[in-house]
């Protein structure tokens, strides 16, 4: 969620609107694999999810694709987390693989060590505060990553996990099982009013939020590029071997230092190896949003690593520099492409680029007009606000806000159909919320310079 637009007056909002004009790719598919036959293990990075791992659990029993494995990482918990998961798997007679450390390590090695350490087609990763809403979400995930091999990755539409999803699991017979074991565990997460209305706060901001992005910029990033910038890690299918060649180029130069948010780095260096990273929006998960307080400290993690990976990837960045060159070498593509297809089987796929990172670096690729996009909103913006506050231009930002607001709410209502009433009072009362972490985003800013010019700091790790 890093390369949000703060404004929705912006290149980025522009480039959906005529991604959504223009239409989808509309090349069938043939894949050359069937996805049925692929061998998935999913990985859950967890650490102190007492409240959450057996509703993250119970929400894997009742996928129609069954995995191969299913492992679980406590990153060294001092809660319950690892009993919870245990008891819950006997009690329901599903078999986990445990993986304990003493002390955290991070989640970044966790996808690192397992897309290593075993040999499935898809590592799919489930964050421990996560539940698959959509019973055939793996499924579907994984149908989609064998579309074609420039797919690289697959998550679906994910929104906030709220009270009352809760209190639904609950009657569910799985977590029932296991709370005739544990009847003190806490899976309704009671809280006091005062944390209550924080993280009420937070989903009410979030599910705004997700809805802008994933329903109206993603997906206009989708149909015109054919994938978004990176892959949302907390419910996320990888092509295995893809992932293990990234951290065995990646891993002698930064070790397990990527960035302050891993899904953010690897859906960066997919897209410079000409991958692609998919979004679905007709399956569904929820995950557990911070309280308000913590939201400073999300924000950060996510704006500082897309920051990171644009430091990173630069090469990413110039691409709409190389737009010209990149249209030559397109049309000789074509050209060979036919040749080929008179002689060879036809294998379509929709979005197909020249894969590796030279060809990057030679002639960009074209979601690179995004990421750079991105950059310029994430520093302009803010810097723009801030000046006008300074000098005390209060009739300019005034109006500046004001129209921002009004054609913001008027996507938001009419994206939201069937609920745009309800969106649209959401919108509303969380813009306070919103152009509080637009003006946050300079202190994101300055630590960034401060880590590459000042301090020499680039031990950035999730």
């Amino acid at each position: 969620m890093a390369t949000a637009p703060y404004f929705v007056i912006s290149p980025n909002t522009l480039m959906s609107i005529l991604g959504l004009i223009h239409g989808p790719d509309k090349t069938v598919p043939t894949p050359a694999e069937d996805w049925r036959n692929a061998v998935v293990d999913i990985v859950i990075p967890a650490l102190n999810e007492e409240k959450n791992i057996p509703l993250c659990l119970a929400s894997l029993m009742r996928q129609t694709l069954k995995p191969a494995r299913i492992i679980l990482v406590d990153d060294g918990s001092n809660d319950k987390t690892l009993t919870y998961a245990k008891d819950f798997c006997d009690a329901n007679g599903l078999d986990l693989m445990l993986i304990h450390r003493k002390a955290s390590i991070g989640k970044t090695p966790t996808i690192k060590r397992q897309a290593r350490e075993f040999n499935s087609d898809v590592e799919f990763i489930l964050d421990g505060d996560t539940v698959l809403q959509s019973d055939n979400y793996i499924e579907r995930t994984v149908q989609e990553l064998y579309n074609g091999i420039g797919i690289a990755s697959a998550c679906g539409t994910i929104l906030p996990l709220r009270h009352g999803d809760r209190k639904d699991m609950l009657r569910e017979q799985t977590v029932k099982d296991f709370l005739f074991v544990h009847p003190e565990a806490d899976l309704e997460h009671r809280r006091n009013w005062f944390s209550r209305l924080q993280r009420g706060l937070s989903n009410l901001y979030r599910e705004a939020l997700y809805m802008f992005l994933q329903r109206f910029i993603y997906h206009g990033q989708m149909v015109f590029f054919g994938t978004i910038t990176n892959p949302v890690g907390c419910a996320v299918a990888y092509r295995r071997k893809y992932v293990e060649a990234l951290f065995n180029k990646f891993e002698p130069i930064f070790g397990d230092d990527l960035t302050n948010s891993e899904d953010i780095f690897i859906g960066f260096s997919m897209l410079e190896k000409g991958y692609r990273n998919i979004q679905l929006a007709d399956v569904y998960a929820r995950s557990e949003e911070p309280e308000a307080k913590r939201l400073p400290r999300q924000i950060y993690m996510w704006s500082s690593s897309f920051l990171q990976s644009c430091y990173y990837f630069d090469s990413l960045l110039r691409s709409p520099f190389k737009a010209l060159k990149r249209y030559r070498q397109r049309l000789r593509e074509k050209r060979r492409f036919r040749q080929q297809q008179e002689e060879k089987r036809q294998i379509r796929e929709q979005y197909r680029q020249s894969f590796g990172e030279e060809h990057t670096r030679r002639y960009g690729r074209p979601m690179g007009w995004v990421l750079l996009m991105s950059a310029i909103e994430k520093v302009l913006f803010p810097a723009v606000l801030l000046i006008m506050i300074i000098l005390r231009l209060w009739e300019p930002l005034a109006i500046t806000i004001a129209a921002e607001t009004v054609l913001s709410l008027g996507i938001l209502a009419f994206i939201a159909k069937g609920q745009r009433a309800e969106y649209f009072f959401k919108g509303l009362l969380v813009t306070p919320i919103r152009y509080s972490s637009l003006l946050y985003d300079l202190v994101t800013i300055g630590r960034f310079g401060a880590d590459l010019w000042i301090f020499r700091n680039r031990r950035w790790r999730k």
